[in-house]
């Protein structure tokens, strides 16, 4: 179908644009002298421009429509790209890092909202599942793009090849792609209301949150980690973090399948539980250890989104979907994508690095009980 293929390519460019630092931050920090504190900030920067914008997203897209939104965040995405990679020092950096964040705030919202409007609700657990092939596919081959362009240019230059080929996408959407566009609701205080009362809401804004650390939040300061702590080379790091994400690709089809099967609920627990314990397991072992762990945390942390997509969109109407999505994925991202990158950067410069991935793994185990909680809400609207 067209239109998954669309929103599935403007999505991994979408989260291309934001991860992509993690791959080059040993090298940044060399280059500029950041500590661990101030490469860990990146994230957490980068997560609150994400933060605000997606809160306020449903302005955008009840004015513009869901398709004018997706294009508008791909193309404002790419151009605040290309400009941070012109900055000159850490400000220009950080200013550039946060409206990248803002920009690409505004997909996921409208393009959920597209999807699962283009799609029966019998299939969303497959479909959702394509979706997401975006960001694992996204953290499969930053590490290789960062290698194989620091090989030939500065790594300056990969702002631009990126930056470039998101507005190549907004474009291209606008102009060919065929969905039935609508507008979404304003995330004003009426429109939010329902939700409030909602306890399952709330459950998962914690449950992304925890989703996003397992994530995002390992993924961002992994190789900076083992380049430290574990004495490798920021090659060696890249290119364990590379293969460690090959079979990740497979994984939202099969969870997706697996979801749609055995419940959201009894997947969303078992996910957290094993994600919890060997993200937990990374700040433990040591040698030839740790990179079997490596292989099996992204394989494990990849599988919470399908089924916690679907979740999120059985809580309310069809109406309220994107309001959702708009106030439970920016919290996830500041805390899981930011806050945590940052603190585990802070322990890193008091000499403890690896306690960071033991505590919120720790953290993440945790979270395994909420899942019984969840109660969905049923339309045909």
């Amino acid at each position: 179908m067209l239109v998954l293929f669309f929103l599935t390519a403007i999505f991994f460019i979408n989260f291309t644009i934001r991860i992509i630092i993690s791959p080059l931050l040993p090298t940044i920090s060399l280059d500029m002298g950041l500590s661990h504190d101030q490469g860990g900030s990146l994230f957490l920067i980068s997560a609150s421009g994400y933060f605000i914008v997606l809160v306020c997203s449903g302005f955008v897209s009840s004015k513009l429509g869901h398709k004018k939104t997706i294009a508008f965040s791909a193309i404002a995405a790419g151009i605040a790209f290309i400009l941070t990679g012109l900055s000159q020092g850490l400000l220009g950096m950080r200013i550039g890092i946060f409206c990248v964040g803002m920009a690409s705030a505004l997909y996921l919202p409208s393009g959920m909202a597209i999807l699962t409007s283009s799609i029966d609700q019998g299939n969303w657990g497959k479909a959702i599942g394509i979706h997401e092939l975006a960001p694992n596919l996204s953290y499969l081959l930053a590490p290789l793009i960062s290698e194989v362009l620091l090989l030939l240019l500065p790594w300056t230059s990969l702002f631009f090849v990126i930056g470039g080929l998101s507005i190549i996408m907004g474009i291209s959407f606008f102009k060919f792609s065929r969905v039935k566009d609508f507008f979404g609701e304003s995330p004003t205080l009426t429109a939010f209301l329902p939700l409030v009362g909602h306890r399952s809401f709330w459950i998962m804004v914690v449950l992304f949150s925890l989703g996003v650390i397992g994530t995002l939040g390992v993924y961002s300061m992994l190789p900076l980690f083992l380049v430290d702590i574990h004495g490798m080379t920021r090659a060696q790091a890249n290119s364990l973090i590379t293969m460690s994400r090959i079979l990740t690709l497979l994984m939202p089809l099969f969870i997706g399948w697996v979801s749609d099967r055995a419940g959201l609920k009894p997947t969303l627990s078992a996910v957290l539980f094993l994600t919890g314990i060997s993200t937990l397991l990374l700040g433990v072992l040591n040698g030839q250890f740790i990179k079997m762990v490596i292989f099996c945390q992204p394989l494990l942390a990849v599988c919470f989104f399908p089924p916690a997509f679907a979740a999120l969109s059985q809580i309310g109407s069809k109406k309220i979907r994107n309001i959702a999505i708009s106030f439970t994925i920016p919290i996830a991202f500041l805390f899981g994508g930011g806050v945590v990158p940052n603190l585990i950067g802070i322990l890193g410069d008091h000499g403890y690095f690896s306690m960071g991935f033991i505590l919120f793994g720790s953290l993440i185990c945790l979270g395994a009980g909420i899942p019984v909680f969840l109660k969905f809400h049923q339309d045909n609207d």
